[in-house]
């Protein structure tokens, strides 16, 4: 997964606005929230923002 640094600076939890960090072992992106707790999947390298596609970690 090739996300720039500058992206996930600006990327946010659309359900709690905390920042993400990447799961490289998964190539998806976690909210840094304890209570969210949301991971969202990239595909093609494109990151997946929507609540109804998070799963909970």
């Amino acid at each position: 997964m090739k996300i720039d640094d500058w992206l996930l600076d600006i990327l946010a939890c659309p359900a709690c606005k905390s920042p993400l960090r990447v799961e490289s072992d998964t190539d998806e992106l976690a909210c840094t929230s304890s209570e969210c707790g949301l991971v969202y999947p990239v595909r093609d390298d494109i990151p997946v923002l929507l609540v109804d596609e998070a799963r909970k970690a």
